[in-house]
């Protein structure tokens, strides 16, 4: 009695089913992939589509998901309505000058707490870290109390100081930090380096990839950041971005598709920072990649 092909090649069989099983699950995670990217990207579309649109297309019904006329020229009109020059410049400014405070301040206590031994130090840091419990809008109140007292408001360091200290970024930091091994920090002791030295030639060059994440985070919440700039500010000339998009809101009515024109504009800056840090925190995990196990 002849043997059938399937008897003879079982195991190539097998061997050949489970690569077919193994592309469709390939393909069915690349194609759920696919549909989440495209059901996060929605919103951006949509932002898009309406800043070339006319008000009144805008507005209309039922809706399109495609313009009907393209109005490139809205980008013109956003930026030339208002002073959306100064509006970038206070944006970049705020949105500089407190990630490069959080950054610096983070550094320095994350190394304290990772790497100096002190009395009450875990009720510190427990106390420390327990103020992101707390709400921005119950902080509004009493810092705009003090800012008004300093004479603050309207001012750079009145939108700045306030809100250029993030226990979030030392708990980040931290956690780096300990995750670096002790003897790099002895081998330097050794050669006579300080604290700080060590901190600034040792430390920060391993943590790159946790200070780019902390500096893309707090770069895009000021970015975007509303509430605080609405409280510190009293005029156009030291207005951010998010507050003089709603100078488009008039009592003749809302020019939703220059709003969406500027507001396309804006996520400029933070796309190129993303893309920039996005190389840093790779090339800086690369280098870490060497301590892993010690």
């Amino acid at each position: 009695m002849t043997n059938s092909p399937a008897s003879r090649h079982p195991h190539s069989i097998s061997a050949n089913r489970n690569r077919l099983l193994r592309r469709i699950g390939t393909v069915a995670s690349y194609a759920g992939l696919s549909l989440v990217a495209l059901l996060f990207l929605f919103p951006f579309f949509w932002m898009v589509s309406n800043a070339v649109r006319s008000n009144a297309e805008v507005m209309a019904v039922p809706v399109r998901i495609f313009p009907e006329e393209y109005q490139w020229g809205n980008f013109v009109e956003a930026l030339v309505s208002l002073p959306f020059g100064i509006f970038l410049l206070n944006s970049l400014v705020v949105a500089c000058g407190v990630t490069a405070i959080v950054i610096v301040v983070s550094c320095l206590s994350a190394y304290a707490f990772a790497r100096l031994r002190f009395p009450g130090q875990e009720g510190l840091l427990l106390t420390y870290l327990s103020t992101l419990m707390i709400p921005q809008v119950m902080l509004v109140i009493p810092l705009f109390l003090v800012v008004s007292k300093l004479g603050w408001i309207n001012t750079y360091h009145g939108m700045i100081l306030p809100v250029a200290f993030s226990s979030f970024g030392t708990f980040l930091l931290r956690q780096f930090i300990l995750g670096i091994p002790k003897d790099l920090d002895e081998a330097a002791m050794m050669d006579g380096a300080s604290r700080l030295r060590i901190l600034v030639t040792v430390i920060v060059p391993l943590a790159m990839p946790a200070i780019g994440l902390l500096a893309l985070f707090t770069f895009i919440a000021q970015w975007k950041s509303f509430l605080w700039p609405l409280i510190a500010t009293s005029g156009v000339e030291k207005a951010t971005l998010p507050l003089g998009l709603t100078l488009f809101q008039t009592q003749q009515g809302t020019a939703w598709n220059y709003i969406m024109a500027g507001a396309t504009i804006s996520m400029v800056p933070g796309v190129i920072l993303a893309i920039v840090l996005q190389r840093v925190i790779y090339r800086g995990i690369t280098v870490s990649s060497g301590f892993g196990g010690r």
